[in-house]
């Protein structure tokens, strides 16, 4: 990886351009290039990004960017295949369990499952609801129904 970086710092300053300048071009910070140019590939969290990164920078500098990428997947190659299956396995192990605490310190109140939470069926509240109205409109139409019985609408004298 430091020969990468050799390559492309040594033809970045015989065209005489900056680390500012490049990162401007690039839209990068210049700690990016700084890392990149020194071959520190752990600063990039991203493998990928950094592949890409090194063909856009390539390219920038009017390098051969294929045959930068095939260099940075040889050495990923060599990198990689230096480690040992049970290394993997323990990463992988590492990864899920991290993975599986982040998923339970979500403390959203849009996504936590709710326990012992009273709970109405549908059926039960739709049979609320109409017993409800069939009240409502005996209530209100009982006045209306003339129920057989004739009020005498005329005053009573108490005192006769």
């Amino acid at each position: 990886m430091k020969e990468i970086g050799q390559r492309l710092k040594e033809a970045r300053e015989s065209i005489g351009i900056s680390i500012e300048e490049a990162a401007e071009d690039l839209k990068t910070r210049p700690s990016q290039i700084e890392n990149m140019e020194a071959g520190n590939m752990d600063a990039f969290k991203d493998v990928f990004y950094l592949k890409y990164f090194i063909r856009d920078y390539a390219k920038y500098l009017g390098l051969d960017y294929d045959d930068m990428v095939d260099e940075f997947n040889e050495y990923l190659f060599d990198f990689t295949s230096k480690i040992s299956v049970d290394d993997i396995k323990n990463a992988r192990k590492k990864t899920l369990k991290e993975d599986k605490e982040k998923e339970e310190k979500i403390m959203s109140p849009y996504t936590i499952e709710r326990k012992g939470r009273f709970f109405i069926p549908l059926w039960v509240v739709i049979a609320l609801i109409i017993v409800l109205i069939g009240v409502a409109l005996v209530v209100i139409f009982k006045p209306f129904s003339g129920g057989g019985t004739k009020t005498n609408n005329e005053p009573t004298n108490i005192i006769n």
